[in-house]
């Protein structure tokens, strides 16, 4: 199991932030290896259901997200199924003006040989990932302001 989890202050209403990552196309402007987003589909709890392609080592990985929990400008998560298995949290919290963006995955890595070779790495690069994700949202909310 890879468990990754970082935090970034945006400075952005909760609202913005919640509202921007709320919207599936925009986690693949901001989300390095997330190659694509297609078939979005609004679920009854206010969440969604998304397939996409996620680039992990130059491998596509197929999958979809559905979305468990929505609570509206404070928490999100969803449930992945297909290349990866796991969950990913993301939570918004007021915070000095701002918003406080935490978002956090835990997943199975494909393969037994595979997570026995590569989890470290794996672990790295999901970090850096996250990293960046979390520096290009604040960047493009930032800018919109």
């Amino acid at each position: 199991m890879v468990t990754v989890s970082q935090s970034i202050h945006i400075n952005a209403p909760v609202e913005d932030v919640f509202a921007y990552l709320d919207t599936a196309q925009n986690h693949a402007e901001v989300t390095p290896s997330l190659s694509e987003v297609r078939g979005v589909e609004a679920l009854d709890n206010g969440g969604k259901r998304v397939e996409h392609t996620y680039k992990m080592a130059s491998v596509g990985l197929d999958g979809e997200l559905v979305e468990r929990t929505h609570v509206e400008n404070e928490r999100m998560v969803f449930e992945m199924r297909g290349g990866l298995e796991g969950e990913i949290e993301i939570e918004t919290t007021a915070d000095d003006g701002g918003t406080e963006l935490r978002y956090s995955a835990e997943y199975e890595l494909p393969g037994t040989v595979l997570e026995a070779v590569a989890t470290p790495f794996v672990r790295r690069y999901n970090e850096r990932e996250l990293r960046t994700t979390l520096e290009n949202t604040k960047t493009r909310l930032e800018a919109e302001r």
